[in-house]
Parts: structure tokens; sequence; C-alpha cells
């Protein structure tokens, strides 16, 4: 496994810094925003590390994309929000903020007025992990 051990989600992934997470399998780990944009915006990153989707192998490419589908359908099924908004980012221009390929899946309501680029304020951790928790309880065996 490629890893960077002065990136911070590669310490998220090897335990050395906690997480809420959500969701996990042998190359995917999916986690609650400890900076949420809004309730139940979770992060879903490779195991590996890639800097950015250029960086990407094809075949881990496939395997985070399915699970931000599989965790969408979570957070949908257990917030019931108005959508869901699946962002990305490359690049410190599109405002990637940590240099690990990750996926911000943020539910959305009608007239949140949500910017795709926002600041980071911290929430509050009791509600990020009850939202954890009501996410994992919709997880389904595929």
């Amino acid at each position: 496994m490629v890893e960077d051990t002065n990136c911070i989600f590669c310490k998220i992934v090897a335990g050395e810094i906690p997480s809420i997470n959500v969701y996990e399998n042998e190359h995917v780990l999916a986690f609650m925003d400890i900076n949420p944009v809004s309730v139940g915006h979770v992060l879903v990153i490779p195991k590996g590390h890639w800097s950015d989707l250029y960086a990407m192998p094809d075949e881990q490419l496939g395997f985070v994309a399915a699970s931000v589908r599989r965790v969408a359908n979570s957070v949908r099924n257990a917030l019931k929000p108005d959508g869901i908004s699946i962002n990305q980012a490359n690049g410190k221009g599109a405002a990637q903020s940590i240099l690990h390929y990750h996926v911000h899946i943020v539910p959305r309501t009608m007239g949140d007025n949500l910017k795709i680029n926002w600041n980071l304020e911290p929430g509050d951790m009791n509600v990020i992990t009850e939202v954890a928790q009501r996410i994992r309880l919709q997880l389904r065996p595929m």
C-alpha cells in the first residue's frame, strides 16, 4: 500500500489519528468530516496515498467510486436530505486542502446557499458521532 507518512489522511488510515468511521473495506475508508459543511458530511478516501484524481490508478478509483455510491445511499436513507452533492477537488486551485485523493458526500437542503468552496468550521463532535451512527445503520451488505 502506498503511504505518505506526512499525510493526515494516511495517518487516519494507519490509526495514528482518530476518526469517526462509517464504512471501511480493504481499499477504502469513509469517515465523518470534523469540519462539516452540513450535518452528515462524509469523506471517502482510498487507503493508499494518491494525491489527486490524476494519480489514482483506475482500479483504485473504481473502488472509491463504488464506495461513494454505497455511502451516499446510506446518507440519503439515514438523513433524508433534499439532495446530496458529491464533491472532489484536484489541486490547490480547486481548494483541495489535503493532497490525498478524497471525495466529499454533502447532504443538502433546499435554500442552504452552500458555496462550492467553504470555510472550515469545527462541528459539534456529539452531533457528528450521532450522525455517523445513523449512517452506519443504513449500510447494507453488497
